[in-house]
């Protein structure tokens, strides 16, 4: 990844974000709005961003739906609030729009526990095996993948393989070994994890359905076996939000992201929505990565279209056949 060079490039400090003082009498929800229509710009956000970003953006979703947004939008600029593998995706699917983000440092500890030097090392170990990637992973990462996955469509993308086909799965172990217990397959497993979904606690989640004993627990896949055994339900951010619209119980416990309660308390205002506890005494499930992204940020990365996200063209081609492949699955199974 690389940035762009502009007019406004210097005034970039080392935090990754244009760093202006704003006027604190602006209304930063019209001003984003003003400068949307007046670049043909649109906001792309993730379940997991804070509320003010949510409600400013054009489509809210999860990967799968975010990528798709991606892929279909007529918009020359794509700002993406989410963190930058993510934006890395978004240019893959429109390498001739531009693609900016509001902090350049909102990452992702589970992309960054599988460095691309490291995996195509790991993967020369087994060359007779497909690679099957979450999306959650560098651009460099999907040039060495054969098909890339999301939460919501994993399991059906697995089995679209030969049951014979040996495959590899990469970065998130506890998805994988969820979706060998699904599958009854024997993936091989690369050693990765999302620093969020490892933090819940299966006794303080214990203590807490007792505590609310008509509340079921729902989980994402990503959580760890322990948290994952005592859910009702387990499904990608957009299958929680959907099941809770649909679900008869009142109360949940969410074991996942926090920023997608909002959502859920928008869709169902009459329900109790109860972040699951984590290891730490403070919640601190809240992903640090995720909340980089400001309202502030937002504005300003809009008005300036900085920092912009660039990919060399050989990583974009790479990386694009992965992708367009998942997409084709995912259309065809009607996801």
């Amino acid at each position: 990844m690389v940035f762009v060079e502009n007019s406004k490039w210097k005034e970039i400090n080392r935090k990754g974000f244009l760093d202006i003082e704003l006027d604190p009498s602006l209304d930063l929800f019209y001003e984003i709005k003003e400068l949307k229509s007046l670049k043909n710009a649109i906001i792309l956000a993730h379940y997991y961003q804070d509320p003010d970003i949510q409600d400013i953006a054009d489509f809210v979703g999860d990967s799968l739906g975010l990528a798709q947004q991606a892929a279909k939008t007529n918009a020359d600029i794509i700002l993406f609030a989410g963190v930058h593998f993510m934006a890395e995706t978004a240019k893959i699917l429109c390498p001739q729009k531009k693609v900016i983000l509001p902090d350049l440092n909102a990452g992702c500890s589970l992309s960054d526990s599988a460095p691309a030097p490291l995996f195509a090392e790991f993967k020369k170990k087994y060359p007779d095996h497909k690679v099957i990637t979450y999306v959650n992973c560098s651009a460099a990462l999907k040039t060495m993948s054969d098909v890339i996955v999301t939460s919501k469509n994993a399991v059906p993308i697995v089995n679209s393989f030969p049951i014979e086909q040996p495959l590899i799965f990469a970065p998130d172990k506890n998805l994988g070994a969820y979706i060998n217990q699904i599958t009854g397959r024997n993936m091989v497993l690369w050693n990765g994890a999302c620093m969020v979904h490892e933090i819940f606690n299966h006794k303080k989640i214990s203590d807490l359905l007792k505590e609310y004993p008509d509340a079921e627990l729902i989980a994402h896949p990503e959580c760890e076996a322990s948290v994952l055994s005592m859910a009702k339900y387990i499904g990608s951010t957009y299958g929680l939000l959907e099941y809770t619209k649909k679900s008869k119980a009142n109360q949940f416990i969410v074991a996942t992201e926090p920023g997608i309660l909002h959502q859920m308390k928008l869709s169902s205002p009459n329900k109790i929505f109860i972040p699951a506890p984590t290891n730490h005494a403070c919640a601190c499930n809240n992903c640090p990565h995720m909340k980089l992204n400001t309202l502030e940020k937002v504005y300003v990365c809009l008005k300036y279209e900085v920092p912009e996200l660039i990919l060399d063209e050989d990583t974009i081609q790479k990386a694009l056949i992965p992708i367009q492949r998942m997409l084709e699955i995912s259309a065809q199974l009607g996801l």
